[in-house]
């Protein structure tokens, strides 16, 4: 499956709204103040460069050194300087933030290998002077002092979206058409980004300090993530930090992306719902207003000390990396899902209450998922899933006496999403378990999944509804949590639970937001007992309406890319160990596939019947060559995991015959279980 959390979520985290600042346009691009001829911009190198150019164009870009846009447009920009400087363009990057120091800067551009001199903007005078207001930004000025364009370098990367190639190169094609002595075609784009963290004049008299209303608050719901080591784009822990991004938080609090939660009050009670109270909005807003200030530092809270490395319980019982080494990822372009298989090794069942995945390069491992493949003939309850990591994501509450079986022989299968993130990088991610003795297990956890493979959006569908529903439920367990999954073009989630008289949401989720992968941790468990089914409403936005629609045009399918799309939602169910026969495992022993072709009395007319479909249907949308066998690339993604147990023979493909064969089990033992 796709999960999406990059760097893009951690722009989501203070990214701000994509609304164009009026005091950005409050100025035509054809004009400046009267006495921007006479300012020149002093680099770190002691270069003194006039904001006029005696000829040619000065190319102005602004870059904040924590901003994740603009760590992904300074090669961009770096490429531009190279190819336009022989056409009488001479570019400088300015660094207009309070607090980025100057060896801060002076790092970014040695590690983003800027070509072009650099200038601390000390009190932002240069980017007020210039009226620019977000990182990253462009302003283009000609030798009369006129601005000739302002705005973006193009509109592949925005908040929350990272778009699989380039529409509009806007600073290519304005440099280009002034090279040729051409007006500008756009000579204003939006820019999109994070706001400068400028120096703020303070009221006379505060009544709203960081140290005694500010600090608590972030450090209740915000330090979390933002805190070194994790996915914030910067720290909260220091004033001299947070104060530069004082304007920023509030744009984020009041256009509802911070704190990160998307679920519906009025449906289900969360254990884990994040959310600032309306009186906490107002302390930030007022604090801001009022100059943002330290206060009595006396009054500041003690800092919250936070586990380093693991987040478990306690340290690991098991590690295991995804390979014996790392795994290299190119600097941009998409990279396909990559799968790792290691053998832990178990000669014995494993109960495992907990386990954490931990990326070795948060930078560009945008999901990593560990299931479990058993050995040949064995079949686990639900996905065989065994731990998933997603930035942001909060860690579900651990219950000793809860875990999830890893069979003897077994073999642990890492699928790793990685985004490129303009720079080449190199990951090896790692599991770490806390194991269980069996006899100390009460409940089974088991997650299940309702999914529909089966849709198509068309161009410009503003809301397509797609239904799917888990193919059984436990009767005797209950209901822990809820996980959505969509990709750009998901609109809404809801969750229903149906009994014999009627169906209710458990679960609504409005307005979803590909970039957070909640895990939504009902308060009360959900009993299944009296339940008939759970089922998904899934709505889809391919229109132009929706901002984070890569394209509009496109007819969109299942997928793993984030262009593409899925419609899933994973149930994490606590089923008891007692009495035996509803935790009855499938343990077949391997046989000739020959013997897969005659139907044995144990099969019910029901299993037989889904069996038949299920083949059908897997041969008819995968088997493009229509040779009546599936190679492991052709199988949907969620049967790839398992393409061993499909291929009876091991020779490399599953016929017709072993899909059925294997079928027909585990339709059988699904409908055991759900008796």
């Amino acid at each position: 499956m796709h999960l999406k959390m990059n760097w893009l979520l951690i722009v989501g985290c203070f990214a701000g709204s994509l609304i164009f600042n009026s005091f950005a346009c409050s100025q035509s691009p054809s004009e400046l103040l009267s006495d921007v001829a006479e300012t020149k911009l002093q680099t770190l190198s002691g270069e003194s460069i006039p904001l006029t150019p005696k000829q040619g164009f000065l190319v102005v870009s602004f870059l904040g050194i924590e901003c994740p846009l603009a760590k992904l447009y300074a090669p961009r920009i770096n490429q531009l300087a190279t190819e336009f400087k022989s056409q009488g363009f001479e570019f400088v990057a300015v660094n207009s933030n309070r607090q980025d120091s100057t060896q801060e800067w002076r790092q970014f551009a040695k590690t983003t290998n800027l070509v072009l001199p650099i200038v601390k903007d000390h009190g932002n005078q240069i980017a007020d002077k210039l009226n620019v207001v977000r990182n990253p930004d462009v302003v283009v000025i000609d030798s009369d002092g006129k601005i000739r364009y302002r705005g973006r370098i193009d509109d592949q990367y925005s908040p929350g979206i990272a778009r699989s190639m380039v529409n509009r190169e806007d600073l290519r094609i304005a440099l280009t058409e002034l090279s040729a002595g051409e007006a500008v075609s756009v000579p204003a784009t939006e820019p999109e980004g994070c706001l400068i963290g400028r120096v703020k004049q303070p009221a006379k008299e505060a009544t709203v300090t960081y140290a005694q209303h500010i600090a608590p608050i972030l450090q209740t719901n915000c330090v979390g993530c933002h805190r070194q080591g994790e996915i914030g784009p910067f720290a909260m822990k220091d004033y001299d930090e947070v104060v530069g991004w004082a304007d920023m938080i509030v744009e984020t609090i009041d256009n509802g992306r911070m704190p990160p939660w998307h679920a519906d009050p009025s449906v289900g009670k969360f254990a884990n719902s994040r959310g600032l109270s309306d009186t906490e909005k107002q302390l930030i807003r007022t604090w801001v207003d009022e100059g943002a200030q330290l206060g009595d530092a006396a009054k500041l809270p003690e800092p919250i000390e936070y586990t380093s490395g693991w987040r478990l319980p306690r340290e690991p019982d098991l590690v295991l990396p995804m390979r014996n080494k790392a795994f290299e990822i190119p600097a941009d372009g998409s990279v396909e899902y990559q799968y790792f298989v290691v053998d832990p090794g178990f000669e014995e069942d494993k109960w495992v209450s907990a386990a954490e995945i931990v990326p070795g390069n948060r930078a560009v491992v945008h999901h990593s998922i560990v299931f479990i493949r058993p050995p040949d003939g064995q079949r686990g309850n639900g996905l065989n899933w065994l731990e998933a990591y997603v930035p942001g994501q909060i860690p579900v509450k651990h219950v000793s006496t809860r875990a999830r079986k890893i069979p003897a022989g077994s073999k642990l299968v890492f699928q790793q999403h990685y985004t490129p993130n303009g720079q080449r990088q190199s990951d090896l991610t790692k599991i770490g378990m806390l194991f269980v003795d069996e006899e100390l297990v009460e409940e089974e956890l088991v997650t299940l999944a309702a999914l529909n493979q089966e849709f198509e959006i068309q161009p410009h569908e503003a809301n397509l509804t797609v239904n799917a529903e888990t193919p059984w439920i436990p009767k005797n367990g209950k209901l822990l949590s809820i996980s959505p999954h969509m990709h750009y073009r998901g609109k809404s989630f809801v969750a229903m639970a149906d009994d014999v008289e009627s169906s209710r949401p458990i679960l609504n989720v409005p307005n979803y937001d590909f970039n957070w992968q909640h895990i939504y941790e009902f308060e009360n468990p959900l009993p299944l007992k009296e339940l008939k089914k759970l089922h998904v409403e899934i709505a889809f936005d391919n229109s132009k309406m929706n901002p984070f629609n890569p394209d509009p045009e496109q007819f969109v399918v299942w997928g793993d890319q984030t262009w593409e799309e899925m419609a899933i939602g994973f149930f994490n169910v606590a089923v008891p160990r007692k009495p035996e026969k509803q935790i009855q495992k499938a343990k077949v022993q391997p046989v000739e596939v020959a013997e897969s072709t005659t139907a044995t009395p144990e099969y019910s007319s029901s299993t037989l019947r889904r069996a038949k479909q299920h083949v059908a249907d897997l041969f008819d949308n995968n088997d493009d060559n229509g040779d009546k066998r599936l190679v492991e690339k052709e199988m949907p993604l969620l049967c790839r995991h398992f393409f061993d147990l499909y291929d009876t023979n091991q020779d490399g493909y599953a016929t017709v015959e072993e899909v059925e064969f294997q079928s027909r089990i585990a339709f059988h033992h699904l409908e055991q279980l759900n008796k």
